[in-house]
């Protein structure tokens, strides 16, 4: 896939996903891609996702007190 335009991406919610505007390719850690063709691609920050890159809304699942729980 080749872009020349710029990459347009937002968060539209804390603690939400970031929204990018496709489409899109992501290369992940391992060297692997993953493609959407999407107008506009949810890419999971919170890595809870079982879709990863890919939001699925899991980082809905989880408040705030929770995240502190784990990090204690």
């Amino acid at each position: 896939m080749s872009r020349t335009e710029p990459v347009e991406a937002f968060i539209a919610e804390e603690g939400g996903p970031l929204l990018v505007r496709g489409p899109i390719e992501v290369t992940l850690p391992d060297g692997r891609t993953a493609e959407s063709e999407r107008p506009v691609a949810a890419l999971c920050l919170c890595r809870r996702s079982k879709t990863y890159p890919w939001c699925d809304t899991s980082h809905r699942k989880h408040t705030k007190a929770d995240e502190h729980e784990e990090h204690s």
